[in-house]
């Protein structure tokens, strides 16, 4: 047995949770490549995780047991899956669905109520996302509670390691779509929401198994309500504490694009993802063998100052080239422009049904645990829009 490697940091220590981006900070500048049991080799600077994701020969994102697709998969197998899958994300189906989306959000926003204080996570930022990926996935309405309390569930399974747990939520899970294929098989899979479209593609020339499609609507389904509710309540929480942001957005909205950009690299909602290394590899001055684990924190990476002057600013003029918010590479992620679309469309309505957004100052937000980000509450006071809306 080789001689144990000693820890540079515990990423799931409290004084790293209580505050996850200050604590990514500090290590990206005390400890860029740092190492744990937790994580394996954590990667915290722009420059290092850039060169990974461009390198999959090296960094092999085939990292789980248990099939993951397209996400855990290399070429030539995952070009195949993922050229399967970007039609779903096209200019076209996300300009239509677009419509369903603004439906979505002033529904969720006229039920949570304004000239109130809000908890933005539990009445807007969640129900929102959920909605939003059942219209999308063709699922009944009413099991968006549901996903939401697997989602928070599956996360605190994560964090602590279970795996009994785990495995009994991907049970679930996997219950969720068997009852969505088979409803669909006994109609005739003659619909066009996103689940039945996927029942009916073949790859290899064969339809995919039902392994395969749970496989694809979970990934789905973390990303949207995970990852889409923290992104909601960054932006919120951002906008409600900078006054001056939150006035040019309602003069312009045209820049609300461009602000959902800029305050998610400044805030990041996903915290990190996996690799394994295929082969040796040097990454700043560290050795790294082949087998070993890394895990690429997108947080730091996207407030690394070599990356971006002043990171800690949110300046809505800066250059988004190198903004690691959706990846880079190969793995870029697929449902990039949906999610986009979805942002946007909710804080345009949030912003014109409402004609201010403030903190509540006797009551703090309180933050996500890892591994997700943002705020696992977060009260705001919503003061309604001068016209009514």
């Amino acid at each position: 047995m080789g001689t144990p490697r000693q820890e540079d940091w515990n990423p799931v220590s409290p004084e790293i949770l209580d505050n996850q981006r200050a604590a990514y900070d500090r290590m990206r500048e005390q400890c860029p490549v740092a190492y744990s049991e937790y994580q394996g080799w954590t990667l915290f600077r722009h420059e290092d995780i850039t060169r990974v994701l461009h390198d999959p020969d090296t960094f092999s994102n085939a990292v789980s047991r248990h099939i993951s697709v397209p996400n855990g998969m290399d070429p030539p197998q995952h070009t195949v899956y993922r050229q399967l899958i970007e039609p779903y994300f096209s200019e076209a189906r996300v300009a239509g669905f677009e419509p369903d989306c603004e439906a979505i959000a002033n529904g969720v926003l006229e039920a949570a109520g304004t000239n109130d204080t809000v908890e933005v996570m539990e009445a807007v930022a969640r129900p929102f996302a959920a909605a939003a990926q059942c219209a999308f996935l063709g699922w009944p309405n009413d099991l968006g509670p549901t996903l939401v309390e697997w989602t928070l569930e599956n996360q605190q399974a994560t964090l602590e390691r279970d795996r009994p747990r785990l495995a009994r939520l991907a049970e679930t899970f996997q219950g969720y779509v068997s009852h969505a294929l088979n409803v669909r098989r006994d109609a005739g899979l003659n619909g066009d929401d996103a689940t039945s479209r996927l029942m009916r593609e073949r790859v290899d020339g064969r339809p995919l198994s039902d392994v395969e499609i749970v496989s694809i609507l979970r990934n789905w389904t973390v990303g949207e309500i995970g990852t889409l509710s923290a992104a909601i309540g960054i932006i919120v929480h951002a906008l409600a504490h900078d006054r001056a942001l939150q006035r040019q957005l309602r003069d312009e909205p045209a820049l609300c694009a461009d602000a959902i950009e800029e305050i998610l690299r400044w805030h990041g909602p996903l915290v990190d993802n996996r690799r394994v290394a295929t082969q040796p590899a040097t990454l700043g001055e560290r050795h790294i063998e082949a087998g070993d684990r890394l895990t690429l924190n997108w947080v730091a990476a996207n407030r690394d100052p070599e990356a971006f002057a002043e990171p800690d600013t949110i300046d809505l003029s800066r250059d988004q080239s190198g903004n690691l918010l959706w990846g880079a590479g190969m793995h870029v992620c697929p449902g990039a422009p949906l999610a986009r679309m979805e942002l946007r469309v909710f804080l345009e309505a949030l912003l014109a049904r409402t004609s201010r957004l403030s903190p509540i100052s006797n009551d703090h937000p309180e933050p996500a645990g890892y591994p997700g980000s943002g705020y696992h509450r977060l009260p705001a006071r919503l003061d309604d829009a001068p016209n009514g809306n």
